[in-house]
């Protein structure tokens, strides 16, 4: 990729998951230079050039823009940066792959949920608080509920409520989480958990990979925090019955043309309930597997679109295969309880099974689990990624590696929570 041999682009954001667009950039040949206003932000050690400027300081980000003389500017996986990314790349007339009306959709809960409404795409069922969240609006809610902040994401300020009393602080929670003071009260689901996810290119809406995703049970009053999810969904057939259609139309109005995209929903009694989007690469790794399944790799698409305005020679019509060729996939992901991390096992000769196409450890030896981070992505301690033959291949490959890794606290306590039931993959 002689290229882009040189180019520079400047990356948004600096932590774990983002490290991977780093290491395929400076495989390309390009001048990484990356940004994070914490100085300890993990994917910079992987970038050519890091600074310390605040990913939502358009100002300071056009300045170093500027002074670095970059080609290119990309987001990496954070949706609370989209819509800096999206002025900065305005302001300097570099390709984005969103635009203003976009990001105000697929960057706020609300908004996402009231646009897919006018296309018969239905949300979580809501309650509707009066502008102090107080007891008039409150009359009618029948718990369990979750609120959450409509501007935040991998779980940052929500709570599960069980009484009118948790209601409250679960509110002032979420509040001082969302930049704008908003949040959303939604009857809290206990049913299929679904993921759909695409790749835009130049107009054309690819339904990348529909999954299933079961979550943890074992935290009560916090956010459900992924455990593993597997694809393709049971719920494929559901999806383009219900919903493509409506999708790709909201797609069009809304002029989207490039990008990747994830939406969350739930699936119950045969309706599909929408609830979360994520206009950028997800924490998740989706693009792992497409890449390992299907041969193309979105971060080479979305790099290639920073420096260029093209996401490249794919053909989506051709070599996108939500179907992954027969394979069933997935990732497993392995939370930690509160604590101080004391010994770490089984991670060793991952590398060596055909199975595992990627491990990303977000936490070693002597990190710290606070209580504030239990009920986010922030609880992660790996990431697994698994291309199976079969779905019995799979879950075997699941069961296998909940046993074989292990994390104690320095007295030895078991750190990890307990996992996935894989009968229910």
């Amino acid at each position: 990729m002689s290229e882009f041999k040189d180019k520079k682009l400047l990356i948004l954001g600096a932590n774990p998951e983002t490290g991977a667009i780093v290491e395929v950039a400076n495989k390309m040949g390009v001048y990484t230079i990356i940004t994070d206003y914490n100085p300890l932000a993990p994917a910079k050690r992987l970038a050519c050039k890091s600074y310390n400027v605040d990913c939502l300081d358009v100002p300071a980000l056009v300045d170093l823009a500027q002074n670095e003389r970059v080609d290119g500017i990309l987001v990496g996986v954070a949706d609370v940066l989209l819509p800096a990314y999206q002025q900065v790349c305005q302001i300097l007339n570099l390709p984005c792959y969103c635009t203003k009306e976009e990001v105000a959709v697929f960057s706020n809960k609300y908004n996402f949920k009231r646009t897919c409404e006018k296309y018969g795409i239905r949300g979580i069922p809501e309650y509707h608080l009066d502008n102090e969240f107080r007891e008039s609006g409150q009359a009618n809610i029948r718990y369990p509920v979750l609120v959450k902040p409509v501007d935040n994401c991998s779980g940052k300020g929500m709570t599960v409520c069980y009484t009118d009393g948790e209601l409250q602080m679960a509110i002032e929670k979420a509040l001082s989480f969302s930049r704008g003071k908003k949040i959303l009260v939604e009857r809290f689901m206990t049913c299929d958990d679904f993921i759909i996810y695409y790749t835009f290119k130049d107009g054309y809406y690819s339904v990348s990979m529909l999954g299933d995703r079961f979550t943890c049970s074992e935290q009560n009053g916090v956010s459900p925090v992924c455990l593993a999810d597997i694809y393709p969904s049971k719920h494929t057939k559901l999806y383009f019955e219900l919903m493509h259609n409506q999708a790709c139309r909201m797609f069009k109005d809304l002029g989207v043309k490039n990008g990747v995209f994830l939406i969350q929903a739930f699936v119950e009694n045969g309706e599909i309930y929408v609830y979360d989007p994520g206009f950028r690469l997800q924490g998740g790794a989706q693009h792992l597997v497409m890449n390992a399944v299907n041969g193309f790799d979105q971060r080479k698409m979305l790099i290639e679109f920073a420096l260029t305005g093209s996401m490249g020679a794919v053909d989506l019509q051709k070599e996108d295969d939500y179907m992954l060729r027969g394979k069933t996939a997935g990732s497993l992901w392995l939370l930690l309880k509160e604590g101080t991390i004391g010994t770490i096992e089984g991670l060793e000769n991952l590398e060596n099974d055909s199975r595992i196409i990627n491990v990303l450890q977000r936490f070693t030896v002597g990190d710290v689990i606070t209580s504030e981070m239990i009920g986010t992505e922030q609880q992660v301690f790996a990431r697994l990624h698994i291309v199976c033959d079969s779905r019995d291949r799979y879950k075997e490959t699941i069961s296998e590696l909940q046993k074989r890794v292990k994390v104690f606290d320095a007295e030895g306590n078991n750190m990890i929570i307990p996992g996935v039931n894989v009968s229910f993959l």
